[in-house]
């Protein structure tokens, strides 16, 4: 509840408010979203090479059964749904419409619209990125808001954010590595972030980007949890026991190691449930894991996820209500000063913040305010000051007489008369004259407005 009101934020560091949430870390291509699926147990991430992840992602998994009459009119639509998906073998659509009565998600930009189609969301995050960071690779620290209801699921929040980058690749600019550091640390330098940190198991652990990036804002391993993704590409021979017992780089939470289907498996449409099936038995049968082979795989890390994130609510819950406790409390009484029309009535609330604004501005030209200076001159003083003293100066400096010659007075006059000659100046010369000398007073009175 709390995180759909701060999400225009930004979630980063314009939040007023650190709330506890599992922020995802880890290189371009560690498998970070395929975790994320796993967790979920639904393919609804965008996918693709290059940075695919281009804002943060809030996805808040709620574990919650749809009622009979939800279903009975997703059921029709279900069967709707499953004539037009041809593009599937028909065994995988039937599973994945007849669970979908039970799935939904909601996007907080889109209030009240369900997503039963889980392809729908994917497209939906991928147009919705566009929105904001346009087609090419840009990127945006506005969060997307996702929430997944659905019987499979353990109620958790994870933040999935960019993964870390070194050289830029087409048109995304040249300090892309910078803005995505930049980017991952307003969310994980929280003291509230719990890090899931995703690290491949076949390369050296102390090369780590997203372990690196953890360390720096959490040196001792607090609030870090590892994930050991692509432990079935591990060398014949090695495994990552010595990483779990803590041997190499410990973590308060330890790490967990899990797989994620393959590149090929995705083309071949298998299923998370199944790679869910086949994780758990290559644990079992492996050597090195059989052993622990229930502290291993996705579900044991959801488990763990749901544990360390209650705990870790319950202990900064507290500490949260005192803070907006005491936002709530400096609002309201600046709401109170400024007057009790301001809830009732806005319109007046308006026309009386304005009345006293000139009420104000004329005190202050009548010499009427609180803050007298004795400094320098202000308000009505200085307008007086500029007018009487500069202003009369700088006319006073012009010669009526200047750069009008006798010569030229009698031309006009000649001019003026026509064929008849005159005796006097008369008026339409007298005026000619005057008009080019009035002509100089311009400069000076331009300079008495802006001063």
């Amino acid at each position: 509840k709390l995180q759909d009101p701060l999400a225009p934020l930004g979630g980063g560091s314009q939040s007023p408010i650190d709330l506890p949430q599992i922020t995802v870390v880890g290189s371009q291509s560690s498998g970070k979203s395929s975790v994320l699926e796993n967790v979920v147990g639904r393919d609804f991430l965008p996918r693709g090479t290059g940075i695919v992840t281009r804002r943060p992602l809030v996805l808040q998994l709620i574990n919650k059964r749809s009622t009979n009459s939800e279903k009975s009119s997703k059921q029709k639509q279900d069967l709707l749904d499953l004539n037009t998906s041809e593009n599937q073998n028909d065994g995988s659509v039937s599973n994945q419409k007849e669970d979908n009565v039970d799935e939904w998600g909601e996007f907080l930009h889109l209030p009240g619209k369900k997503f039963y189609n889980f392809n729908e969301i994917r497209e939906e995050i991928e147009a919705e990125t566009e929105r904001t960071t346009g087609n090419n690779a840009g990127l945006s620290p506005v969060p997307i808001n996702l929430r997944i209801y659905s019987p499979h699921v353990l109620t958790l929040t994870l933040v999935d954010l960019p993964g870390l980058t070194k050289v830029p690749v087409g048109d995304q600019p040249p300090d892309i590595e910078k803005q995505i550091k930049s980017m991952i640390l307003t969310y994980i330098s929280k003291p509230n972030a719990i890090i899931l940190s995703v690290n491949p198991a076949n390369a050296d652990l102390a090369n780590s980007d997203g372990l690196k990036l953890a360390k720096e804002v959490d040196p001792e391993g607090k609030r870090t949890i590892g994930v050991l993704t692509k432990v079935d590409l591990m060398d014949r021979g090695t495994d990552v026991v010595d990483i779990l017992a803590g041997r190499v780089i410990p973590l308060r939470y330890g790490y967990v190691p899990v797989i994620n289907r393959g590149q090929k498996d995705i083309e071949n449409h298998k299923t998370i449930r199944a790679a869910l099936a086949d994780e758990a038995k290559f644990f079992e049968n492996h050597p090195s894991y059989s052993t622990k082979a229930q502290y291993c795989g996705t579900p044991y890390l959801a488990k763990k996820l749901n544990v360390i994130l209650l705990s870790h609510i319950r202990a900064t819950l507290p500490d949260i209500r005192a803070k907006i406790d005491t936002a709530l409390k400096k609002y309201q009484n600046e709401l109170v000063s400024l007057g009790p029309e301001t809830i009732d009535s806005p319109s007046s609330t308006v026309l009386s913040v304005i009345t006293d604004f000139c009420n104000d501005y004329n005190g202050v030209l009548d010499g009427h305010t609180k803050d007298i200076s004795s400094n320098e001159l202000s308000g009505g003083a200085r307008i007086s000051f500029v007018f009487h003293e500069v202003f009369k100066n700088g006319v006073y400096a012009l010669d009526p007489f200047d750069r009008i010659k006798d010569a030229d007075i009698r031309t006009i006059m000649y001019n003026s008369s026509g064929s008849s000659p005159s005796l006097f100046v008369g008026t339409a010369a007298f005026e000619v004259l005057v008009k080019q000398q009035i002509k100089r007073f311009e400069d000076p009175s331009l300079r008495c407005i802006t001063l």
